[in-house]
């Protein structure tokens, strides 16, 4: 369950709070229609987290008007992904955000403290890879999770790798990325006991097809454990690996 809902019912539990207050945050307006957008206000009631903004195709005014609506609503961190640096100058100049350049990614809010399971490891195949590594790794953070990354530890050395292998070891969940022929996914996953998740990247030669012989090597991986999200997804990668990092118990 979300953990605001769950701290709202246990307030009301211990009688901190009247039904009344309790009702109030939790039933907030389901959506917010702004004629562009339908802002989803129940998001994090639903699924943990507030609505995401994709933002490669929408213009700077409105991600700026998604943006008030949420900041308004107390809909935070909020997360604006695929943000150029033009539109990211705009939105800040009515709104403080953390921006990542690298990775094109923009937050709103304080990143919380840690609280999953363990910690998420994010290794790429090579230098070229970081961009979609630093998606990933600014969602997870965003949502929560302590992020340790292992940059750079492909298989043509795969001693780079195995030099790390206490962090493979202790993870709760591994996101492994790369390019080219795809291999780490299938190195990390015969190393690690716990879900890997694999993002192909669109880093290589000819051949590569901009990550089409990536994606197909990692959906054809032969290490159990292995799942694999579309051609360089950082940002799905990072989600999904916060969902499975706070999982609890369904009583």
């Amino acid at each position: 369950m979300n953990n605001d809902t769950r701290n709202t019912l246990e307030a009301l539990s211990r009688g901190e709070i009247s039904v009344d207050e309790a009702l109030t945050r939790i039933k907030t307006e389901p959506f917010e229609d702004i004629g562009y957008a339908m802002v989803d206000l129940h998001r994090k009631v639903m699924q943990g987290a507030p609505e995401v903004i994709y933002g490669e195709s929408k213009t700077a005014e409105q991600i700026t008007g998604i943006v008030d609506v949420m900041v308004k609503k107390g809909q935070l961190p909020i997360l604006v992904t695929r943000i150029d640096a033009a539109k990211a100058e705009i939105l800040a100049a009515s709104h403080e955000i953390f921006y990542s350049k690298e990775a094109r990614i923009a937050a709103i809010g304080e990143k919380p403290e840690p609280n999953g399971i363990g910690p998420i490891v994010i290794a790429t195949g090579g230098t070229s890879d970081i961009p979609v590594a630093e998606e990933a790794a600014i969602t997870a953070e965003f949502l929560g999770n302590e992020v340790i990354r292992l940059y750079d530890v492909g298989v043509a050395g795969i001693h780079r790798l195995l030099a790390h292998k206490e962090y493979i070891t202790q993870a709760s969940v591994i996101i492994a990325i790369a390019g080219m022929e795809g291999a780490l996914a299938s190195v990390v996953g015969g190393l690690a006991d716990c879900p890997v998740i694999a993002v192909p990247t669109s880093v290589g030669y000819g051949a590569a097809f901009e990550g089409l012989s990536a994606l197909l090597s990692m959906l054809n991986s032969c290490a159990s454990g292995v799942a694999c999200v579309n051609i360089d997804n950082g940002f799905g990668a990072g989600y999904i690996a916060s969902r499975i990092n706070h999982m609890e118990a369904k009583k």
